[in-house]
């Protein structure tokens, strides 16, 4: 049989651990346990179990059902190949050395070593009373974090005062010092009865980088689990209350 498929650029990654195949899916060479986003699953080989975990244990569980944001999980045990992806987006895979945070809009995480530990939190100046809904995943440890992007996205270096759309914004590093700015002091928020979409903006300061998506997208919320599956983008910054439990 012959056809283009067969050619090497479509053949099975043979590397272990959490790899890009290809540019829209990520393959994990498992022996041992993953966390992964539910509904990620497109196919896998060898002996796998799969255990819906909610956000992440009792606490991370409670703190999505109050803040709206989280990553669905699934554990997924034992040794074999394990192919995840989200809605055809792009995978970004991105090594954690224990040095710096990583913080990342639910919606995009796809999947991460069991060596990482993750907390729900909100971004420092978005308020109980604020409707921007700033809440965000932070990973922490060693290990290595599989993400999505819709489209190529754009890395900037904080050097100096930068701000994202909040939905555009993908990742950052911890250690900056982020904030919420309201766009409205000019009257920027409304035009002729309408608002510009750009009332509220993150902003970042310090030393490190930012992710940022070609989408911003209004979020949907993942409370409750997966929603459809890899095809649904669940997550986002969503939610009016706080981090007030401790999470996984």
């Amino acid at each position: 049989m012959r056809s283009e498929l067969f050619a090497p650029e479509f053949a099975e990654s043979q590397a272990t651990g959490i790899q890009k195949q290809g540019s829209k899916m990520c393959r994990v060479g498992l022996d041992g346990e993953v966390f992964a986003r539910a509904g990620s699953m497109v196919a896998y080989q060898g002996q796998l179990s799969f255990d819906a975990l909610g956000s992440g244990g009792i606490g991370g569980f409670i703190k999505q059902k109050l803040t709206g944001e989280g990553v669905p999980l699934m554990k997924v045990r034992g040794r074999g190949d394990l192919f995840l992806a989200d809605a055809a987006q792009d995978v970004h895979v991105i090594d954690l050395d224990g040095s710096d945070g990583l913080t990342i809009n639910g919606a995009n995480v796809l999947a991460f070593d069991s060596s990482l530990s993750y907390d729900i939190r909100r971004v420092s100046g978005a308020g109980m009373s604020s409707s921007a809904g700033l809440f965000n995943c932070v990973f922490t440890g060693v290990g290595r974090i599989a993400i999505t992007t819709k489209g190529q996205p754009v890395v900037l270096v904080v050097d100096q005062p930068t701000y994202a759309d909040p939905q555009a914004a993908v990742a950052w590093s911890s250690s900056l010092q982020t904030g919420v700015q309201v766009n409205d002091s000019f009257g920027l928020g409304t035009l002729i009865g309408r608002t510009t979409g750009e009332r509220f903006t993150l902003s970042f300061a310090g030393q490190g980088f930012v992710v940022v998506q070609a989408s911003e997208e209004p979020p949907v919320s993942a409370i409750g689990g997966s929603g459809s599956g890899q095809q649904s983008g669940e997550g986002g910054f969503g939610g009016a209350l706080g981090g007030l439990l401790g999470g996984r």
